[in-house]
């Protein structure tokens, strides 16, 4: 069935305007969709009490990822934030990712055993970058909405992450970081991705190397909308059998 929205016509290419546009009333019909699945999506396999650490995406902090953690210890699991505040690039977790690299190793050591990285969209590239260069210590990743797959370009939202990032999307570190994120992981992987996403294309939130889940959803508040709530708890069940 053809999409009801436009979608871009390639892997460079940002989503149309108006899917952009109607970002804000798609994200505020997915919190009542939530409402009114909250009870229903307790159903999903239990976990088995390993740490998740949850990943924000571009300006966000632990505050916009509570729905997603209190979802997946009501499941069972030990699901924490980062805990550095806002995202802001290598601002945040230092310009080799340092500070993500000792967040995750604290876990890891607290804990006794590897961590599963969930992280929504530029979170997401980080998590897998955190994968790539510490296979030791983490057990899984699943993005959410995440353009790891592609170029800056084709989001509306390079311009933001250049002014918050104080990077340039065409600087060597930049493409070196997302052709390493982009590559195969060694460990169990999820991309979770919307091809009516307003603001990067869904296109490149994916690649034929993990498993693939699409949803159909806005990018503005993704992680709370029920079916990537369920899709997360899926992956995670589906891991523990990898």
């Amino acid at each position: 069935m053809p999409p009801a929205w436009p979608v871009p016509a390639t892997h460079r290419d940002p989503p149309p305007r108006l899917t952009m546009l109607i970002e804000a009333p798609r994200a505020f019909y997915g919190l009542a969709e939530l409402a009114a699945r909250w009870r229903e999506l307790g159903n999903a396999p239990r976990g088995d009490g390993h740490p998740v650490l949850v990943l924000p995406g571009l300006f966000n902090s632990d505050r916009a990822n509570i729905v997603l953690r209190h979802h997946l210890r009501r499941l069972g699991y030990a699901a924490v934030g980062w805990g550095m505040g806002r995202n802001l690039g290598t601002r945040t977790i230092g310009a080799n990712g340092e500070r993500l690299m000792e967040r995750i190793a604290d876990l890891h050591a607290e804990t006794g055993t590897p961590v599963t990285l969930i992280g929504i969209s530029l979170g997401g590239i980080m998590a897998r970058v955190a994968a790539h260069r510490r296979p030791d210590l983490v057990r899984g990743v699943i993005t959410i909405s995440s353009p790891f797959a592609g170029h800056p370009s084709a989001t509306n939202v390079w311009r933001p992450f250049e002014w918050l990032s104080g990077e340039r999307i065409g600087d060597p570190a930049v493409l070196e970081r997302l052709a390493e994120a982009a590559a195969p992981l060694p460990m169990p992987s999820t991309a979770i991705w919307s091809r009516s996403d307003g603001l990067v294309n869904g296109f490149t939130c994916r690649t034929d190397q993990c498993r693939a889940v699409e949803v159909r959803s806005s990018h503005l508040w993704v992680q709370m909308r029920a079916a990537v709530l369920a899709a997360v708890a899926q992956a995670l069940a589906d891991q523990r059998q990898a």
